[in-house]
C-alpha cells in the first residue's frame, strides 16, 4: 500500500516538473516579474500601514528628529536637566497639525463646539471663534473658542515648560510619589477636607492604578473649592445623590445640567460621597485611562485613535481645563516633596508643524 502511495507522489512530482519545463521561457520570465511586482506592492502597503500607526517611544536624548519636529528637543532636554529623575515618552500621533486644528475647531456642521472659553475680558478677542462669536454655551458663561486659542493651548511646545508640563504627566499610581499630606495640602478648607477623604483618595488611586493627585485636582476643577450640590448631596427621586466628577453634567441651562448629572448618579446608586468617588474614578479609568487618554492633555484633546475614533471623545469642553488642573497637580507634588520622584510625561508629536 505504502509503495503505491510513494509511486503516486513521484508521478505527481514528475508530471509537475514536465509541466513547468513545457512552459515557454517568456511566460516564466513574465511570471517572475509579476511576482516581484506583487511582493513589492504588498511590502510598500505594509510599510505605509506601519508608518501610519501611532506609537510610543521612550526618549533617550538622541531619538527625536529635531528637523521633523522642531522646537521639542531643546525644551525636553532642559526639563530633563532640571529634573533628572523624570522620563519622557514620545507619542507619535501621526496626525497632521493643521488637520488636528481644523477638527478641533468649530464649524457649521457642529451643534456644539468641542472647545469653550470663559466669557471674560481676560482673553483676547481673537480667542472667540468667528462662528457663534457671541453665543453663550453650557450654563451661559462660556463662548466658542477660536482656532487661534485652540492652536495656542494644544501646541506641545507651549506646554514643555515648568509651570505647564504636568498637563503631560502620565496619570498612573507611583509608589512613594503620593501621600496623604500632599492631598490634604490642596483639600484644606474644601469640600474634600479631612483625613478620611484623603485616605479614601489614596486607596482608590492605588487600587485603580490612577494618580490620586490627579483625582483630587479633577474634583476641585469640577466642583470648586467649596463644592456644589452635586458634591454636597442633591435630592433626586427621593434619594440624596452625589456626582463630584460632574459625569453627564451637560445641557444648556443650569437646571438641565444638574438634572442630567443627578439622574446619572441615581442610576449608579451613588448615595454617598465615598461611593461617588469610587464610581467616578472607575468611570475615568475605563472611559479614558484604559483607552490611552492617560494625561490631562489627552483627556481634553482626543488625538489617540486606540478606540478607533478621534477628536470627539473628550472629558470636558473647557479649553483651559488641562492648564488649570496641571497647576493644581504640581502644587500637590511640591507640597508633598515628591515632585522629583520618577514621573513620566507623555509628549504628543504632530506632523508638519
Amino acid at each position: 500500500m505504502k509503495t503505491n502511495q510513494y509511486e503516486k507522489i513521484n508521478d505527481f512530482i514528475n508530471n509537475a516538473k514536465n509541466f513547468i519545463k513545457s512552459i515557454p521561457i517568456q511566460i516564466k520570465i513574465l511570471s517572475v516579474i509579476m511576482l516581484i511586482i506583487l511582493v513589492t506592492v504588498i511590502s510598500i502597503l505594509i510599510i505605509k500601514v506601519e508608518e501610519g500607526k501611532q506609537k510610543y517611544e521612550m526618549y533617550d536624548g538622541t531619538n527625536l528628529d529635531a528637523d521633523k519636529y522642531p522646537g521639542y528637543k531643546e525644551l525636553i532636554d532642559n526639563l530633563q536637566t532640571i529634573h533628572p529623575n523624570w522620563t519622557f515618552t514620545l507619542f507619535y500621533t501621526r496626525l497632521n497639525w493643521e488637520e488636528v486644528i481644523a477638527n478641533e475647531g468649530h464649524s457649521d456642521l457642529r451643534t456644539n463646539p468641542l472647545n469653550l472659553i470663559p466669557d471674560s475680558s481676560e482673553y483676547p478677542e481673537s480667542w472667540r471663534c468667528e462662528i457663534d462669536k457671541d453665543k453663550r454655551f453650557d450654563n451661559g458663561t462660556w463662548l466658542c473658542a477660536s482656532d487661534t486659542a485652540i492652536r495656542h493651548q494644544m501646541d506641545p511646545r507651549n506646554i514643555l515648560v515648568e509651570d505647564q508640563i504636568f498637563q503631560f504627566l502620565e496619570l498612573k499610581y507611583t509608589k512613594g510619589a503620593h501621600t496623604i499630606e500632599g492631598i490634604k495640602s490642596l483639600t484644606e478648607d474644601t469640600f474634600l477636607a479631612g483625613d478620611s477623604i484623603a485616605n479614601a483618595l489614596i486607596q482608590a488611586g492605588e487600587k485603580a492604578n490612577i494618580d490620586p493627585y490627579f483625582v483630587t485636582s479633577r474634583l476641585i476643577q469640577e466642583q470648586g473649592r467649596s463644592g456644589t450640590v452635586l458634591s454636597k448631596g442633591y435630592e433626586y427621586n427621593g434619594i440624596t445623590v452625589y456626582n463630584p466628577f460632574n459625569i453627564r453634567a451637560t445641557g444648556n441651562s443650569k437646571e438641565e445640567i444638574l438634572q442630567n448629572a443627578a439622574d446619572y448618579a441615581y442610576k449608579q446608586g451613588w448615595d454617598s460621597l465615598e461611593k461617588a468617588l469610587m464610581g467616578g474614578i472607575n468611570f475615568v479609568k475605563v472611559g479614558y485611562i484604559d483607552i490611552g487618554q492617560n494625561t490631562l492633555y489627552l483627556q481634553k484633546f482626543d488625538v489617540v485613535n486606540q478606540d478607533g475614533e478621534l477628536y470627539t471623545h473628550q472629558y470636558m469642553q473647557n479649553l483651559l481645563a488641562p492648564q488649570s488642573e496641571a497647576s493644581n497637580m504640581r502644587q500637590i507634588y511640591e507640597a508633598s516633596n515628591t515632585v522629583e520622584t520618577e514621573l513620566n510625561f507623555i509628549i504628543p508629536l504632530y506632523e508638519n508643524m
